[in-house]
């Protein structure tokens, strides 16, 4: 598990090439199989798929699925070879040298990936400003001199596109293949990292590394630990700023674009839990009418756009963008939150996720973020399965830092920790263990496939 470091953008990259030829460039998960990836490729419009050696398996079955998909790979001999492929180019800008941008998928945690395409950049300068490079600047304080730790895979949105920025700056990308908490430490300290971006999911595994083990490592070197992707348990967060001080900073945005909020872990001190306010896009709580509810009332999280923002499109889904979008045409990731009087925003879960039990809607975030607080608890899912009675029920799925802790004692532990904390509507009537749970390198959980999973074993037993 060694890191890449790339002290400025490599020529070789098919990233940058792209970036660099003015054409759109789709980042493909390695996990995928090949259907998969045959799926995006078609979807996507794709001309061209860059790939690796250690992929050939898969890369072989795509070229079944797809043959009239051209294929280059990296460390492969002969007419695949992108190494010769690239040799044979010059190594100077070509003559209508312009930007390019990327057009990620999402990773499907509620149904199948989407292509988020973002218009060509209108100004074609290489060198360009654009909001992410002015919000690094501005915001996080990222300079040539920033050395920055990407823990998450470059086939998201967050790991590229901040990478991407760094090098644009003159900056030093370390990338993990994978994370480890404590190999993330020696990382740091070994490379004298000022800035990182992580995930709550990160945060609670070095967290729960042992405290001789998380001493061990120096810390001071970093400035900045962005974190995005889901809102951080607030007792894991008190704890981060405990240890690495107050250098944790929290945006809330999603790949499409339509909307950034920042905080400081100042801020973030004074009002925890918030993901802080909006940098770009003017943040609009709405009920299911579509209509703006008051500021401290909870509803669907909307961003109505500002001058200079770009609009996305979710590619080949006309019906998936229009639903994005309410009569206004504000747009939405789909959150459920609240604005408090000063304009920050707090996120509560996702509408897609909401449980529904006996009429009365429950957000698994809050059972959640509370469950990986215990000591022996590594990760946690919540979810509504089927009840004759409630319409749902609430069932956790938990991953134990040891699985011999998996028993009924420990399922009982649990409901007495919850008892205080949450009313009895609240609380799981069914406690399940796993040894792992489905998520991403990016912390990214696949609740949808535990959800199918208990409501497909329901109707089987039904039947």
């Amino acid at each position: 598990m060694h890191p890449s470091v790339h002290a400025k953008a490599n020529p070789d990259k098919p990233a940058v090439i792209t970036q660099r030829s003015g054409v759109h460039y789709v980042c493909i998960s390695s996990r995928l199989t090949a259907p998969e990836i045959a799926y995006i490729l078609g979807d996507s419009g794709a001309k061209l798929l860059f790939g690796s050696a250690y992929l050939g398996e898969t890369l072989d079955e795509v070229a079944k699925l797809a043959p009239e998909m051209a294929q280059l790979r990296f460390d492969t001999p002969g007419a695949l070879s992108a190494e010769n492929a690239l040799a044979a180019m010059p190594d100077t800008p070509i003559a209508d040298e312009r930007a390019g941008v990327d057009m990620l998928y999402s990773s499907g945690t509620t149904g199948r990936p989407k292509g988020v395409k973002l218009p060509l950049p209108e100004d074609p300068a290489i060198d360009q400003g654009n909001a992410l490079v002015m919000l690094t600047m501005g915001a996080f304080g990222i300079t040539p001199d920033t050395v920055y730790l990407s823990p998450a895979p470059l086939y998201h949105a967050a790991p590229l596109r901040w990478s991407m920025t760094i090098h644009k700056l003159g900056g030093t990308v370390v990338v993990m293949e994978r994370f480890d908490p404590e190999h993330a430490l020696q990382l740091i300290e070994r490379y004298h990292v000022t800035d990182s971006q992580f995930v709550p999911t990160h945060f609670v595994r070095m967290l729960k590394l042992p405290e001789e083990v998380r001493g061990k490592y120096d810390m001071s070197s970093l400035k900045c630990a962005i974190h995005a992707a889901a809102p951080c348990p607030v007792p894991v967060k008190r704890a981060m700023i405990a240890w690495w001080g107050p250098v944790l900073y929290e945006y809330y945005a999603g790949t499409e674009g339509n909307g950034f909020t920042f905080i400081t872990s100042v801020e973030w001190l004074e009002r925890p839990g918030s993901v802080g306010r909006a940098l770009t896009g003017i943040v609009r709580v709405c009920d299911e009418n579509g209509e703006e509810l008051p500021r401290g009332t909870e509803g669907q999280i909307f961003f109505e756009p500002t001058e200079g923002m770009v609009p996305f499109e979710y590619h080949n889904d006309p019906a998936k963008t229009a639903e994005a979008r309410n009569r206004h045409g504000w747009s939405s990731l789909g959150d459920v939150g609240y604005e408090d009087e000063d304009g920050y925003v707090y996120l509560t879960d996702r509408k897609s996720f909401m449980i529904i039990s006996g009429g009365v809607n429950i957000y698994p975030q809050e059972i959640e973020n509370l469950l990986v607080t215990h000591p022996k608890v590594a990760d946690a899912a919540v979810i509504g399965a089927p009840d004759p009675d409630m319409g749902e029920k609430v069932v956790a799925v938990v991953q134990p830092l040891a699985m011999t802790d998996a028993t009924p004692e420990f399922a009982e532990e649990l409901q007495a920790y919850l008892a205080p904390q949450l009313s009895k509507l609240k609380r799981p009537k069914q406690i399940d263990f796993r040894e792992a749970l489905p998520r991403e390198q990016t912390g990214k959980l696949y609740k949808r496939l535990l959800r199918d999973e208990y409501w497909a074993k329901a109707k089987e037993e039904a039947a």
